[in-house]
């Protein structure tokens, strides 16, 4: 049995037990602030808008890495904790497999499109160089950076949350030191930005790979695997709805660049990108918090310990709540110094940012209720429920909101779509709760 996983998790175990997991999130979102800040502060506008526009298409080719690395986690949890250790293994393995094979094939395809990509997005005049450079640096580490997403979870259904942690603070340090280096000392701009993300990648991705490789003492290592196809779709099918978020946030933002571009320029851009930077942050505890729950709920889903289920639930919405409380209130607070920190070379931009950023924060209130009961049936799973809740908060419900939205109110329609969209989705996400009860009781 895995002691890690077993027994009945108390709040203080439960938030100990999770807090690698949360802190692996928000240190891969503190990196990515940083390099937004280098970027906006020691390159200008133009370049920070340029890494805006491109970043979303990076995201949507490596979401791969975040559907097999959830789905799979949930798959291998399950076989924890129906004792089947030899399976797990097999499982974990043929992922990772799968993860690097897929990786290679993307990269091909992602260098090829890049520049298409770039114009469709709505990047012309200087804008244009500066995207397709960062795109192409990035792309050459897209194995490791989806290796870096998937191993992520499996670190936390190996027993090593710590350990993951360790390696995305090490990795974040390589990030956030480069950036220095290559941006604010030798001012290489979208290059060494992009140089500096890539080297990260390259790190987060390929020491859990050797570690894994090699002898260890945490529940998983790689080893030869017999293909099997159903583990394969299985994982996809549980980590669908992960992958339609990260693929609907990706053509969300998109959308949102797109609209921002006519409505307000490059000002719009810049100003959705920082609020994107720190949502970041505040949205990493909730993903955090799923990734750390997914291998606690799918061990006792699997060992038919119905009462600890009931416990983990009922404890895990009371968190993610009041966390949206607080965060809400903190993003009121900050907004001035946030702003002033990305764009404080721009007074006009500065005060765009600032009033986007305190409407956008509202959404903070609801976000963690859906992302966590989307995270719930992953780890029951039920690929279809999660993906579903994921795909209406994250495509359905953004895309109609930011077309409709701005007709009517503006560039504030677009800063209020994120919460009506998380609002809408909330009641689909309650809806389920209680629909699925009596089948999986909980």
């Amino acid at each position: 049995m895995n002691a890690s996983l077993s027994g009945h998790f108390s709040y203080k175990r439960l938030l100990k037990f999770i807090l690698p997991a949360i802190g692996m999130m928000l240190f891969s979102s503190i990196y990515s602030v940083v390099d937004g800040f280098f970027v906006s502060n020691y390159a200008g506008s133009s370049q920070f808008a340029a890494i805006n526009l491109i970043i979303p298409f990076l995201i949507l080719v490596a979401a791969v890495g975040f559907m097999i690395g959830s789905g799979g986690t949930a798959l291998v949890s399950y076989h924890l904790g129906t004792g089947n250790k030899e399976r797990a293994n097999n499982t974990f393995s043929l992922l990772t497999y799968t993860v690097i094979f897929v990786g290679l094939i993307f990269t091909i395809f992602g260098q090829l499109v890049l520049e298409e990509v770039s114009i469709f997005l709505g990047a012309t005049g200087d804008m244009l160089p500066y995207c397709i450079l960062y795109g192409r640096i990035v792309l050459s580490a897209l194995i490791p950076f989806m290796l870096q997403n998937m191993f992520q979870s499996f670190m936390v259904a190996a027993g090593k949350p710590k350990l993951g942690f360790g390696v995305t603070v090490f990795s974040g340090i390589t990030n956030m030191l480069l950036d220095y280096i290559l941006v604010g000392i030798f001012s290489l701009g979208v290059s060494g930005a992009a140089i500096a993300t890539a080297m990260s990648q390259l790190v987060g991705g390929v020491i859990p790979l050797i570690y894994f490789l090699l002898p260890n003492k945490s529940l998983l290592q790689l080893s030869k695997v017999s293909f099997d196809l159903a583990s394969i779709i299985k994982a996809c099918s549980n980590g669908a709805s992960e992958f339609v978020t990260n693929i609907s946030m990706s053509i969300v933002s998109m959308l949102y660049n797109r609209e921002l571009i006519d409505i307000a320029g490059e000002n719009g851009v810049s100003a959705y990108g920082v609020i994107m930077y720190v949502s970041f942050i505040f949205v990493a505890v909730f993903i955090g918090y799923s990734i750390g729950v997914v291998p606690v709920i799918g061990y006792n889903y699997g060992a038919g310990n119905n009462e600890e289920l009931k416990s983990l639930l009922k404890k895990s919405l009371l968190t993610v709540i009041f966390a949206g409380v607080i965060m809400f209130i903190l993003s009121e607070i900050s907004a001035q110094q946030l702003a002033h920190l990305f764009v404080g070379y721009d007074i006009e931009l500065m005060e765009i940012t600032k009033a986007a950023f305190r409407i956008y924060a509202s959404s903070f209130l609801i976000v963690g209720l859906n992302i966590f009961v989307s995270a719930f049936f992953t780890a029951l799973s039920d690929g279809k429920i999660s993906a579903i809740i994921s795909f209406s908060r994250t495509l359905v419900f953004q895309v109609i909101i930011v077309i409709v939205l701005p007709m009517i109110f503006g560039i504030k329609g677009i800063w209020w779509a994120t919460t009506i969209a998380e609002l809408l989705a909330a009641i689909i996400s309650l809806y389920y709760l209680v629909k699925m009860k009596n089948k999986y009781n909980y």
